[in-house]
């Protein structure tokens, strides 16, 4: 579900200052000094600096940052888990910060789920009433919430472990229970705070394909925290980059590692190898009087290194087209270049 002008999440201005003199260190000078100065100067923390977004319906939206970046704070106020200093919060065209105690809780019951890197799973019932847990706060009959578990539990690829407990589960298997109470009350959104990052590493990219998976069978808006930025490239529609509370860049994968805005975001993007990220667009080039333009034509959209095979076939340059329109040419010694680094 989205708002009217068709945003399913909407961030406008936020702040969050932890401390007792927080109303005040809002709108004064000290709240442009960095974290030690303002801490020394007034004893209080700005977790979130006026941090303003939005996210499409359908969107996978990732925010990431290392630790103390703010990034978990600002999706607890989203919910309002943590309350704002001050901001705009709308989702699904509901103003979040105005809400009555009675609409906050119907918002968080119906319309958005949280999965946390802790599985909190309630050790004394089974997984199916584990994923129905949600369904049972909202009033659901038993034998309705139970078939709808189910059913999400074969979406999760845990058909078959409906009677289990969770301590006979693996550390995914868990996981994916999570995620499947997240599902079972079929929100409009859905907020990831580092949900995988207590896993082993190859359980960990297990349940990343498993969130891309999902996402592409059931469509849902997805805001995604982390601090790993392999996971935040390989799940991410757009990404914003948060240090000390602000958002330092927002961007795709490609405007990240492409045109990155400092040199705090170079040095995250500095070992991602560009040609598996940025496509043909970020390195054709006009074409020499004298180059032949009958080679082949691939979309700009074509990443580098999918486009290895057509160079290699080609005595002529690649034409890079968009919307049949001609925007520029790449040839063997250009993707080469790419694939070896030079430029990154």
């Amino acid at each position: 579900m989205a708002s009217s002008d068709g945003v399913a999440i909407e961030v406008r201005g936020l702040w969050k200052i932890f401390g007792h003199r927080a109303d005040r260190v809002l709108g004064s000078p000290d709240a442009a000094l960095d974290p030690a100065a303002l801490r020394a100067r007034t004893g209080c923390v700005a977790a979130v600096r006026d941090v303003s977004f939005s996210v499409r319906p359908g969107e996978v939206f990732v925010v990431m940052g290392l630790s103390g970046s703010g990034k978990s704070t600002l999706v607890r106020c989203l919910t309002r888990l943590i309350e704002p200093t001050a901001g705009e919060i709308s989702i699904a065209g509901e103003d979040v910060c105005a809400a009555s105690p009675a609409r906050l809780r119907d918002l968080r019951r119906h319309r958005v789920s949280m999965v946390f890197q802790h599985f909190g799973l309630l050790p004394h019932r089974k997984v199916v009433d584990n994923v129905a847990y949600g369904l049972e706060v909202q009033g659901v009959p038993r034998a309705r919430r139970h078939e709808r578990a189910r059913e999400i539990l074969t979406l999760v690829g845990l058909d078959g472990h409906a009677e289990a407990r969770p301590d006979q589960l693996s550390g995914g298997m868990r996981q994916r229970v999570g995620l499947a109470r997240a599902l079972a009350a079929d929100p409009d959104v859905l907020l990831l705070d580092e949900p995988f990052s207590a896993l082993d590493p190859l359980i960990r990219r297990d349940m990343q394909a498993e969130v891309v998976r999902l996402h592409r069978e059931v469509g849902k808006t997805m805001l995604f925290i982390t601090h790993d930025l392999a996971e935040a490239l390989k799940l991410g529609e757009r990404i914003a980059i948060m240090r000390a509370g602000a958002i330092v860049q927002l961007g795709t994968a490609e405007e990240l590692v492409g045109a990155p805005a400092d040199e705090y975001v170079a040095d995250f993007v500095r070992d991602v190898p560009r040609s598996e990220v940025l496509s043909l667009r970020w390195i054709c080039r006009s074409p020499g009087g004298d180059e032949r333009l009958d080679g082949p034509a691939l979309p700009a959209r074509t990443i580098i290194r999918d486009a290895v095979p057509a160079a290699l076939e080609s005595d002529a340059p690649i034409r890079v087209v968009e919307d049949d329109e001609l925007l520029g040419v790449v040839d063997r010694r250009d993707i080469l270049a790419s694939l070896a680094g030079a430029g990154s």
